[in-house]
């Protein structure tokens, strides 16, 4: 069996995933901005990702931009029956690689197009409306119009599943209220625990949680009580990060991103470690640090 088989599934909408995934942002160049430094290697990452059963991967149009939706068509149409492509819109890349908001209806409209295009696809499995009103975080703010572009994009055939990302608890229950939510993405790690809360929320109605920067961001997660417990299990620190959040509840879905095929076993093995109840109590003490 493989390793990621042993993470489990859960529903992401009306598909079915192992929880154990992949995160395509880091196939892109340096600060996710243009091509890949090798571009062989990302194919075969992605390729590897696919032997190895991951049949989750996340991305965006704009990751490059265009960058990375090529590089997946180009390693793995005709895409594997189960597989199960989820991307993002509601941002856009400028000319000197920042990050800008894109959330008018036309723009969010042609971020759909984009994604279908470039994945040659017809039909998007799940696209996340990734909220950018605050810069470091979730803010508050009404997502009202873009959630209702999004669900009219949704009873065109465009889009198959609607979710959320970098979102408030009183957001999503505003864009439950216009269409399912079947994901919600938000940073979320062993140090980094805001939405503890929200996630056995969400697990009550069946919605998946998806964490962003499960090993810490764009610094791995620096902890002498993770690298003691690793080192106890003979694991990498972020291998027991992985394998503490699949633990943490039923409905999380890990999206871990590399651009190397070591690095990419290696994350997914994180499915076979199995976490006593006491190591469990001792990474506790990581969050109280934070």
């Amino acid at each position: 069996m493989s390793s990621v088989n042993k993470s489990g599934t859960y529903k992401l909408g009306d598909r079915s995933v192992r929880r154990l995934g992949y995160g395509a942002m880091q196939l892109a160049g340096k600060g996710v901005f243009g091509p890949p430094k090798d571009h062989d290697a990302a194919i075969a990452v992605l390729r590897e990702a696919i032997a190895q059963g991951v049949n989750h991967i996340d991305t965006s149009d704009y990751y490059g931009p265009h960058v990375t939706n090529k590089l997946i068509r180009e390693a793995l149409w005709p895409y594997p029956d189960d597989l199960t492509i989820v991307t993002k819109i509601g941002a856009r890349r400028g000319e000197d690689a920042s990050w800008l908001p894109a959330f008018t209806a036309d723009e969010l409209e042609h971020a759909v197009h984009d994604n279908l295009r470039n994945l040659g696809l017809e039909v998007l499995d799940v696209v996340n409306l990734r909220i950018t009103f605050g810069m470091h975080g979730p803010a508050e703010g009404s997502i009202e119009a873009q959630v209702t572009k999004l669900a009219e994009l949704q009873r065109k055939g465009l889009v198959r599943n609607i979710g959320l990302s970098n979102v408030t608890r009183a957001q999503i229950q505003e864009g439950r209220k216009i269409c399912d939510i079947v994901c919600v993405q938000n940073q979320y790690n062993l140090a980094h625990r805001d939405d503890d809360a929200l996630i056995d929320e969400l697990a009550r109605h069946g919605i998946a949680y998806v964490p962003f920067f499960p090993l810490g961001g764009f610094g791995p997660l620096q902890s002498s009580t993770l690298s003691g417990v690793a080192e106890r299990l003979g694991a990498t620190p972020m291998q027991v990060a992985l394998a503490w959040l699949l633990r943490r509840s039923p409905n999380i879905l890990l999206i871990p991103g590399t651009s190397s095929v070591e690095h990419l076993r290696q994350n997914l093995a994180a499915a076979e470690l199995e976490l006593a109840d006491e190591v469990l109590a001792e990474l506790e003490g990581v969050t109280r640090a934070a």
